[in-house]
């Protein structure tokens, strides 16, 4: 399960689909497939289900409020999906965890490790964004983030058998 930050103007928001429309959508399907994942074998969705823009319409980070208005959905949909592995695309997706079941994990020191949380693996990464490329994690930090998300993967296969 991949939870990104909220549905972008340009993409989600329009298509109706996570990470889809826009570049965002286009490098996380890049950095899927540097790890032979296809959008088919994973569960993408949102921390916030509304899109948040400035009066400008510009996309903006979701408030403190609309990701606790999210954070039930959100914990439901965790249930429901029960996956093993949950990768956190950008701080807003990992705090939004803390909603659901503390941790005192932030981004800056345990981006791309591996973690336990409520009895999965959670891994958190950088959003895929081109700002966060462009600024924060270059893309192959990136690319090496999902390495891990990989092994985090591969290790779960080994425990269970199943692939």
């Amino acid at each position: 399960m991949f939870i990104g930050e909220a549905p972008g103007r340009k993409g989600a928001d329009r298509t109706r689909v996570p990470f889809s429309g826009d570049q965002s959508g286009k490098n996380l399907d890049r950095f899927l497939d540097s790890i032979k994942l296809s959008r088919d074998q994973v569960f993408i969705t949102s921390a916030a289900l509304c899109n948040p823009r400035t009066d400008s319409g510009a996309n903006r980070k979701p408030t403190q409020k609309e990701l606790g208005n999210c954070s039930s959905y959100l914990r439901r949909t965790i249930e429901l999906i029960d996956p093993a592995v949950i990768v956190t695309l950008g701080s807003v997706a990992l705090e939004a965890l803390k909603r659901i079941h503390y941790h005192d994990l932030n981004l800056k020191e345990h981006a791309a490790q591996v973690h336990e949380w409520q009895g999965r693996r959670l891994v958190p990464i950088y959003h895929p964004s081109p700002q966060v490329l462009a600024s924060h994690r270059r893309e192959q930090q990136q690319l090496n983030d999902y390495r891990v998300v990989l092994q985090a993967l591969k290790r779960l296969d080994k425990q269970t058998g199943v692939k």
